[in-house]
């Protein structure tokens, strides 16, 4: 790829961001138009390339083309809820909490279902997944708040999903990834991790890898109960404090969350 296709591509990825974080946020309000010749114009970009910027947040739920009337911006029940960059415009807006709490509410019914489901499914690689995230979660429980430690949390969450054996649950890994990465990305991690939330995440691992599925299930709905109300707990308190509850995952800050 050549230096100017590289800069296009930016310039794409650029004017996406732009239009989608400004409608999720509320900026860009429902029945609103968007006339994309002036929006080319701003950015620079082709009428091609608008139209490419068109059809990605169409994929969303987002806008739809009106013939001679412009691109209108869709009501948020039309949009894709399950959309990976559509959430994390959505937790970088101000309706944050409300919808770290939504999905809160998601992972209570799908993280404790899919512990029960691992600990009678996982493969003895998945197991061996598992253990592997709690024990670098565990590592870099000083650093709760930084990259690898939110590394090591998604991969122990995705665990869980994929070792369910339901492709369905499996495939809301990136949902709930997208979650934890929100938490970091907007403060909501504690510098040093909960203890609490450590022994649970242990305890998930545990009992899965033993297959003692209650226990799996009990521990999993813990962490996710323990990370939303770790969440209003911190909303309720202002600015974070590292001393204050972990959220999401119960050290969770998500997320939300794998």
């Amino acid at each position: 790829m050549d230096a100017s296709t590289t800069g296009s591509s930016a310039l794409h990825e650029r004017v996406i961001e732009s239009i989608g974080a400004d409608i999720a946020s509320g900026r860009l309000a429902p029945g609103s138009r968007i006339l994309t010749t002036e929006v080319a114009e701003r950015f620079g970009v082709s009428r091609s390339a608008m139209r490419e910027v068109v059809r990605v947040l169409e994929s969303m739920g987002l806008v739809e083309v009106r013939r001679r009337a412009g691109v209108e911006i869709l009501p948020r029940a039309r949009w894709n809820p399950y959309s990976t960059r559509l959430l994390r415009w959505r937790l970088a807006g101000p309706d944050r909490v409300e919808t770290l709490h939504a999905l809160s509410q998601l992972r209570s019914a799908i993280e404790p279902l899919a512990a029960r489901l691992a600990a009678a499914n996982a493969t003895p690689e998945q197991r061996t997944a598992l253990v592997t995230a709690v024990a670098g979660m565990t590592e870099r429980a000083r650093e709760a708040d930084e990259s690898p430690y939110l590394e090591h949390d998604i991969a122990f969450h995705a665990a869980v999903l994929d070792a369910s054996g339901n492709p369905f649950l499996a495939a809301l890994g990136p949902v709930v990834g997208e979650v934890l990465r929100g938490r970091t990305a907007h403060a909501l991690m504690p510098h040093e991790a909960n203890p609490t939330a450590l022994r649970l995440h242990q305890e998930v691992a545990f009992a899965v890898t033993e297959g003692r599925a209650d226990d799996a299930e009990r521990a999993l709905a813990a962490i996710v109960t323990e990370a939303d109300q770790a969440v209003q707990a911190v909303v309720a308190v202002g600015p974070r404090d590292d001393a204050a509850v972990d959220i999401g995952d119960t050290r969770d800050d998500e997320e939300a969350t794998r």
